[in-house]
């Protein structure tokens, strides 16, 4: 299958721009999954992870979010956080 663009942005910079597999946003309805292909839409994300996946089962990152706004579109999935700190 193929990439899914994904970027992640905070007011002071943009903290990731890269191909991923899959990621898994804490949406504020409930977590919710992005692939490539996904249909568009936009929606208001709670504090909480951000999950990223090289593979189907394989995470390769995780991301603490203080909420902010999620956008899916042809081009891939862009968070904007209002804060964000990488997980080690």
């Amino acid at each position: 299958m193929a990439d899914l663009h994904f970027e992640l942005v905070t007011p002071e910079k943009l903290l990731r721009s890269e191909e991923v597999h899959m990621v898994v946003v804490p949406g504020i309805e409930g977590d919710f999954a992005v692939l490539a292909g996904h249909a568009p839409f936009m929606t208001v994300i709670r504090p909480g992870e951000i999950a990223l996946y090289s593979s189907a089962t394989t995470v390769t990152g995780r991301i603490a979010i203080e909420g902010g706004f999620a956008e899916v579109n042809e081009k891939g999935l862009t968070i904007l956080a209002e804060a964000a700190t990488e997980i080690a």
